[in-house]
C-alpha cells in the first residue's frame, strides 16, 4: 500500500480568506490558492488545476505501462486534462474531466492504440476515484 500526503491551510474566510497548499515530496511548498485563483486569474494554483494534473499524469503512465505490456518499447505520449467545475442546486461540482492525448508509437495500429488507450482511462486510479464524466481524445502520429 502506498500514502501519499498533502496538506492546506486557509487563513481567513470565503472570498477574502487565502490558502496555502504543499505537497509531500515538496514539489508544492505553501502555494497559493483561494477565490481568485480558482474563480479569476490570479497567480497561484486550486484544486481542480491539481485533480487536472493528477489525473493527466496517472493517465499517461497507466498507458505507458500497458503499451509496453503489449510488447512496445518506444514512444512518446502527452495528455491535457481539462476538468470542469459546475454548479448546480447543491452548490458546486466536477462534473468531468476531458483528457486530450497526443501520441507518438511507432508498430502500433489505430484500433490496437485506442484499445488499449481506452483501458487505460478506465484503470487508471484517478479515474477510478473521479466521480464525474471522463472522456478521452487521441491523436496517434504515424
Amino acid at each position: 500500500m502506498t500514502i501519499r500526503t498533502a496538506s492546506a491551510r486557509y487563513q481567513g474566510l470565503g472570498k477574502d480568506g487565502q490558502g496555502w497548499v504543499s505537497t509531500q515530496s515538496g514539489v508544492l511548498e505553501e502555494q497559493k490558492y483561494g477565490f481568485t485563483t480558482r474563480f479569476e486569474d490570479a497567480p497561484g494554483t486550486n484544486p481542480e488545476e491539481l485533480v487536472a494534473a493528477a489525473h493527466a499524469s496517472c493517465f499517461t503512465m497507466a498507458l505507458s505501462f500497458a503499451l509496453s505490456r503489449e510488447g512496445l518499447n518506444e514512444g512518446t505520449l502527452e495528455t491535457t486534462a481539462k476538468v470542469k467545475l459546475e454548479k448546480d442546486d447543491a452548490g458546486f461540482k466536477v462534473t468531468r474531466s476531458d483528457l486530450v492525448l497526443n501520441a507518438t508509437v511507432p508498430g502500433i495500429t489505430p484500433e490496437k492504440f485506442a484499445e488499449v488507450a481506452k483501458g487505460a482511462k478506465e484503470g487508471c486510479p484517478i479515474s477510478r476515484l473521479l466521480n464525474a464524466e471522463i472522456t478521452l481524445e487521441h491523436n496517434l502520429a504515424g
